[in-house]
């Protein structure tokens, strides 16, 4: 990564089919991001398997396939350069619970691309995405209407899918003035790096001008330390290493901090990235350290890692602002599904639904309903079934959403208003 790039968090969305991977793939590749021997050798595999040009989809599902298998991948494969910005992609698109992972990705996403099928329009999932990405506070869209190849690079089919995401996007009150449209072909390389003739009819910035020109974000170096366990791991002459991404704050050696809801601390006496000691380490670092005292037991994935002076809060239960996407029936009181936050995975009551609201959020809605299903937002009452270290998205955002999950489906998505601590 050049150090002296601005760094963003980017989530590629949009329906299964309409090309994110071959995008992404395409990305990584007009930026040197993958090397050309590697796109080749992926060229010949896919063609020995009958799918020539899919080379670029090849690298994103090849990494996709790793990940699956447990495999560490070189983070450069998910990162790329512009003049501007050193992008990382969050999660890759061929991975199967994408949804969940754009919402308790080990990152949360500054901005994003919504991929849409020049040919095929807006599907149910488009929808569901650019539900999310409103729902989690997504700063700018950009439309890539991919596949342009496919309808004969026509102007009149383009305008049409444009007046479809721009009414999805009414309906769920994105602003549309923060986002921007590209025809594209990610699969022939039009408009994504170079201006393609083939489009010669669009004369607005294509793909990778668009991402030099999105705002930058702000380093939330200002929030308090807040360090989610990924993993916990033994190494000899070492010990205990406890391994994750800086969220938010400063993590420095000498440092006392406290891992919660584990509720146990220590000094930090290494920190590690890339193989390398260093004596600090910022937001979006992702480091393995060692605290004084603190053994293989002690802590586990999902823990959250922060200052001993100002620790992680432990919800006993918390207000939280849902929408949900898809279920087959009702959810009422009672109910207790999976919630993800950042790393950990808790069993959570939901006590009670105490206000419906309209999806994009704003005025009042029914107060205290019998049960809310697909579609409805609200505002619940959550008692997680084991502690659970969570904070309000107003005050941490990056530890302040999460996704439900029931029936192997993610089926709702929400953001903490206040948490009532333990």
């Amino acid at each position: 990564m050049s150090e002296d790039l601005a760094h963003q968090n980017l989530a590629i969305i949009g329906h299964v089919d309409h090309g994110k991977s071959t995008l992404v793939g395409r990305l990584l590749y007009e930026t040197g991001s993958v090397p050309e021997h590697v796109i080749e050798q992926y060229k010949e595999e896919a063609e020995e398997k009958g799918k020539g040009g899919f080379e670029f989809a090849y690298v994103m599902d090849n990494l996709a396939e790793e990940r699956e298998r447990g495999v560490t991948i070189d983070i450069a494969h998910q990162e790329f350069d512009t003049d501007k910005y050193n992008f990382t992609i969050v999660d890759c698109p061929g991975h199967r619970d994408f949804v969940k992972n754009m919402i308790t990705g080990a990152s949360q996403a500054d901005n994003a691309v919504l991929v849409v099928a020049a040919d095929d329009g807006v599907q149910p999932q488009t929808q569901e995405h650019v539900f999310l990405a409103r729902t989690l506070g997504i700063g700018e869209l950009i439309v890539a209407v991919n596949k342009m190849d496919l309808v004969d690079y026509d102007q009149n089919n383009y305008d049409q899918v444009v007046a479809e995401v721009e009414e999805l996007l009414q309906q769920v009150q994105f602003n549309a003035d923060d986002a921007s449209f590209i025809p594209v072909s990610a699969f022939e390389g039009d408009n994504v790096a170079e201006r393609s003739d083939n489009l010669d009819w669009y004369d607005d910035k294509i793909l990778l001008e668009a991402l030099n020109s999105l705002p930058e974000p702000e380093p939330p170096t200002d929030a308090p330390l807040r360090l989610p366990i990924q993993d916990v791991y033994t190494i000899s002459g070492i010990g205990t290493v406890p391994v994750g991404r800086i969220e938010t704050g400063v993590m420095e050696t000498g440092n006392d901090v406290s891992f919660q809801p584990s509720d146990v601390g220590g000094e930090v006496k290494t920190i590690e990235m890339h193989h390398d000691e260093i004596p600090r380490a910022e937001p979006g670092d992702n480091v393995g350290f060692n605290v004084r005292g603190i053994g293989q037991d002690d802590i586990r994935r999902g823990d959250v890692c922060g200052p001993a002076e100002d620790p992680p809060s432990v919800a006993e239960t918390f207000q939280a602002q849902i929408v949900v996407m898809q279920h087959p029936s009702v959810i009422t009181a009672g109910y207790t599904p999976v919630f993800h936050a950042h790393t950990a995975q808790v069993a959570c009551t939901i006590e009670s639904i105490d206000r419906k609201m309209d999806p994009a959020g704003e005025g009042g809605g029914e107060e205290n309903p019998d049960f809310i299903q697909s579609g409805d937002a609200a505002i619940v009452t959550v008692r997680p079934q084991k502690p659970l270290s969570i904070e309000p998205a107003d005050e941490i955002p990056e530890l302040g959403s999460f996704a439900i999950r029931d029936m192997g489906q993610t089926i709702a998505a929400g953001k903490v208003r206040d948490v009532d601590e333990r």
